[in-house]
């Protein structure tokens, strides 16, 4: 394995906002120092991505509508997609999760329909983490092997990887045929004569069946035969299912596909582990690992642990953990600690949706990012969408500077509405602007869905999962990429022109923002002083600075999608002091499109003329 430069990352949990990251190593008795960038995360819904069929019959087959496949993901489709701006690849839905198709002539038992959702099924109810979805290889028989081809190739063409843990939750019936060699089975020494015990896997309905879910809207596999379905599947007793419900027959609108996992938390919510100290807040992953070292853990903890490093030891370089925010902290100190002593630089990313548990998932539980849903995601589509306007973007980036580079800023994702859908930006042009902000404003990663480089609006009504979003729970085709993927040359040969220049923006977007030292340092908005002083600047329109010693930038967006503004912006005074400007012209060139522009200053004040057009942005550079 070729030796690497050892890249240091500083750490930022108390202050983000602090100058340009920079740390001496030594390699050979040199000194060289490594400036941090930041990181794009390509994510992509493995099933879906080398998918060159159209027929998108809604609830069709595997043999119907066609799936992808690991070797899909040639050395082209990785180059192309790292030659986008991206560092990190995020292959979701890898482990096995549980589907309707017959598997048996692999050891595979058939998943009963009444407990899966949709036909190719939710890769969130995992049926046996030691092994990958059998629908991603080209021979199921060696899907591991496939996948483990995979990661070498993702490597060699310089990308590292992301997969799925889903730590809250696991598929209804859960078999773990691939376990390595000591490792037993969730619930296998489970008491399930009582509700909780610590080191039960799952929570129990003593006395009580799990009854199948039924709703007057939704028959499993849209009404059709199969021989699985007559309103019955064996639990007994019924386990709690994954979002928490503790009745035997959960709603239609439960988790009901998946049962929670117990990971000593009492039913009266009270913990039954070891606590972290107070002061752990600001102790390294190193004495976090140190700490629990020697502790008494419940099953469950010490179950995930070990997935986790089993992934890592094959080469995975971190995970997207699926609703984080429902497992204690402590247990992933104790996880995120271990992977680390393992992989110092994992990529350790969660689905935290409480503002006011941030903190403690990243200082306590050791994540490396969560998603900034709730707070950007969120107020930019409202701007978008004209509920709101676009000035307290300032006031969410400043609330949270002292954690702003562990927010990971994304505008699509599987979960969320599609970017260019009618009920969101309405085209992947419109939402150009939004997408300048959230990658520009903030030293986080900024992360993109597969297809919202070329406009993918998310049309296709999949059966089970209904359109603006893409569905993750049907086999179908991703219309505008697999334009781009055009017969798996990967070229964008099949891409209007339109799809083409989008695909332009985000590849020359995503590349400035890898490469440049401002984004990993200051930020301030100037939009209070240009929304209060300057004229015709219009109410969409968006500006901030970012600076570090070498670079310093403005960048202004139009956000709205329909006027056009022309106005002086203006620098204020402590920008210009801040960057020693003083009176006289300079250029400033935008770092998107190469226009150049000039910055005059006057008695210790700034000001840039600009005309931008609709969904139009400028990144100048001083």
């Amino acid at each position: 394995m070729r030796k690497l430069l050892l890249l240091v990352l500083i750490a930022c949990a108390l202050s983000s906002n602090a100058q340009t990251k920079k740390k001496k190593i030594s390699k050979t008795n040199k000194n060289v120092t490594v400036v941090e960038k930041k990181k794009v995360v390509y994510q992509v819904f493995t099933r879906l991505f080398g998918n060159t069929n159209t027929t998108n019959k809604p609830w069709g087959t595997l043999e119907e509508n066609g799936v992808g496949k690991f070797n899909d993901f040639t050395d082209k489709a990785l180059q192309e997609i790292k030659k986008l701006g991206v560092t990190h690849i995020w292959y979701t839905g890898v482990p096995h999760h549980a589907l309707v198709r017959d598997y048996t002539n692999i050891g595979i038992s058939n998943d009963d329909p009444e407990v899966v959702k949709g036909r190719a099924g939710s890769p969130y109810a995992v049926k046996d983490y030691y092994n990958v979805n059998p629908d991603l290889a080209v021979n199921p028989a060696n899907r591991l092997q496939e996948f483990e081809a995979l990661i070498a190739r993702t490597h060699k063409n310089g990308l590292q990887l992301l997969i799925d843990i889903v730590p809250n939750h696991i598929a209804r019936k859960y078999e773990g045929k691939n376990n390595p060699k000591g490792v037993r089975d969730f619930g296998a020494d489970d008491d399930t004569s009582v509700e909780y015990a610590r080191n039960n896997n799952f929570y129990y309905i003593p006395g009580q069946a799990f009854q199948v879910p039924t709703s007057d809207n939704y028959k499993p596999l849209n009404g059709e035969s199969n021989p699985m379905i007559d309103g019955k599947f064996s639990e007994n007793p019924a386990k709690w299912t994954g979002n928490g419900s503790r009745l035997a027959k959960p709603d239609i609108n439960d988790w009901y596909e998946t049962v929670k996992v117990n990971y000593g938390v009492r039913p009266d919510g009270s913990k039954d582990f070891p606590e972290l100290p107070a002061g752990y807040d600001k102790k390294s992953y190193k004495e976090h690992y140190a700490f629990w070292k020697d502790k008494d853990v419940p099953s469950s903890w010490k179950k995930f642990k070990d997935i986790a490093l089993y992934w890592t030891a094959k080469g995975v370089d971190g995970f997207r953990y699926d609703m984080a925010e429902m497992v204690p902290y402590e247990f992933w100190s104790y996880m995120n600690s271990a992977i680390k002593m393992k992989n110092p630089n994992a990529f350790l990313l969660a689905e935290v949706y409480n503002p006011n548990e941030y903190r403690n998932y990243i200082r306590l539980g050791k994540m490396d990012y969560l998603y900034d849903k709730v707070e950007t995601y969120d107020y930019l589509k409202d701007v978008i969408r004209g509920k709101k306007n676009p000035d307290g973007l300032s006031a969410i980036q400043n609330n949270m500077k002292d954690i702003e580079h562990h927010m990971l800023h994304f505008l699509d994702n599987h979960d969320e509405q599609r970017l260019a859908c009618a009920d969101f930006a309405g085209s992947g042009e419109r939402g150009k602007p939004l997408m300048v902000v959230s990658a520009l404003m903030s030293s986080s990663p900024t992360m993109i869905y597969f297809g919202q480089e070329v406009g993918e609006a998310g049309t296709i009504d999949g059966g089970f999962g209904k359109p603006t979003r893409t569905s993750i729970f049907d086999y179908v085709g991703v219309p505008n990429h697999q334009r781009w993927m055009n017969n798996k040359q990967f070229d964008g040969g099949q891409l209007s022109s339109s799809e083409k220049d989008l695909r332009d923006f985000y590849k020359r977007l995503l590349n400035f923002t890898i490469k440049s030292d401002a984004l990993m340092g200051q930020f301030q908005e100037i939009q209070t002083v240009n929304r209060q002083q300057t004229a015709n600047y219009g109410e969409n329109v968006y500006s901030f600075v970012r600076w570090s010693a070498s670079e310093k930038l403005i960048v202004v967006s139009n956000i709205s999608p329909d006027n056009e503004s022309t106005f002086s912006l203006q620098i204020p005074s402590d920008v210009v002091k801040i960057w020693k400007l003083k009176d006289g012209n300079y250029t400033v060139k935008d770092q998107l499109y190469g226009n150049s522009f000039t910055l005059k200053v006057t008695q210790g004040v700034g000001s840039v003329k600009l005309t931008v057009k609709p969904s139009e942005s400028f990144v100048l550079k001083l």
